[in-house]
């Protein structure tokens, strides 16, 4: 059995499916696109987009009581890979803020994301 994580903090999915999902000692965070709570794109800046993109991760992995040094696994869309080096400070610093060591991740390149975001994270978590 599993159980679908959902919080009122972070934005609503904009398609049908969860914002994440436990499963034992499992969390999955469907991926994260830089929209607010009313699922609008924050900015079209790359940094501005990813601190929200890490922000909505943050808030959906402590609704299901872990904290962001349990993420073990990250997969990053980007539309620009040139984008990769101001994408990467923003991450460097959102996981040493968090006390965490840095999972292990995965970078693509896409033609297109939801939205016409510039990001889009997932992420896996482990208790």
């Amino acid at each position: 059995m599993h159980i679908i994580i959902n919080t009122k903090n972070a934005p609503q999915p904009i398609g049908p499916y969860v914002q994440g999902i436990k499963k034992n000692n499992i969390v999955i965070i469907s991926g994260q696109i830089p929209i607010n709570l009313n699922s609008k794109i924050i900015s079209d800046d790359i940094i501005k987009q990813t601190k929200q993109v890490l922000n909505n991760i943050k808030i959906i992995i402590e609704k299901s009581g872990l904290k962001i040094n349990n993420i073990v696994k990250t997969t990053i869309f980007v539309t620009n890979l040139n984008e990769i080096k101001k994408i990467n400070l923003i991450y460097k610093e959102f996981f040493k803020k968090n006390n965490s060591e840095f999972p292990s991740r995965t970078c693509v390149e896409v033609n297109k994301l939801p939205k016409n975001a510039k990001i889009e994270i997932e992420a896996i978590a482990i208790n």
